[in-house]
């Protein structure tokens, strides 16, 4: 049994997600998390590809040209190894990408924060840092990346952790009594 999980409600989750400090910096990071370079987009359920099928008149007109132009001839997610994925441009920049000035940002999500579409984004985006695997029931660890060492370093002068700094996100894909659930355990 691995001691660094915890279970809330037959959801497993790794301590790191109640201890390590986070907060994200943008103007440091400059949005790494939307252009991550892999061949694996952001994970997508099939219940978001039909809302964003819905929103994208809406997302369309925050997209560049070239992102336009991929969704128009290629859809915005593919299927690889069995799992669902938003598509990404040249393995890097997330097709619902766009830039302010050096800082790449969320175009589904700028629309839902304008009040035009009541979707913030894919709940794999919204929960980052966080990842989900399933094995058998949902398993949440903080993912370590080296673009988020800025995020690292505000996080110890905001003393949220991952867990608070990603509150929204996880009352929205869990609920606020398992939220609750957890951050009453964050002395464990």
């Amino acid at each position: 049994m691995d001691f660094n999980l915890i279970e809330i409600d037959n959801i497993l989750v790794n301590k790191e997600i109640l201890e390590v400090k986070f907060t994200c910096d943008i103007s440091k990071c400059k949005g790494a998390c939307c252009t991550l370079e892999s061949e694996f987009g952001a994970p997508v359920t099939e219940e978001e590809i039909n809302i964003i099928e819905e929103v994208l008149p809406v997302v369309w007109e925050y997209l560049p040209e070239l992102n336009r132009r991929i969704i128009e001839k290629e859809g915005f997610y593919e299927k690889k190894s069995g799992e669902l994925l938003i598509k990404s441009i040249e393995n890097k920049d997330c097709v619902f990408s766009y830039y302010e000035g050096d800082v790449a940002k969320c175009a589904i999500e700028k629309a839902y924060r304008e009040g035009k579409i009541n979707f913030p984004k894919p709940i794999s985006c919204h929960l980052f840092p966080i990842r989900v695997s399933n094995f058998g029931g949902d398993v949440l660890r903080f993912e370590k990346y080296d673009v988020c060492q800025p995020a690292l370093e505000y996080g110890e002068k905001s003393g949220l952790t991952v867990a608070e700094f990603c509150r929204e996100p996880l009352i929205r894909a869990y609920g606020e009594d398992w939220y609750n659930k957890l951050t009453n355990n964050s002395g464990v």
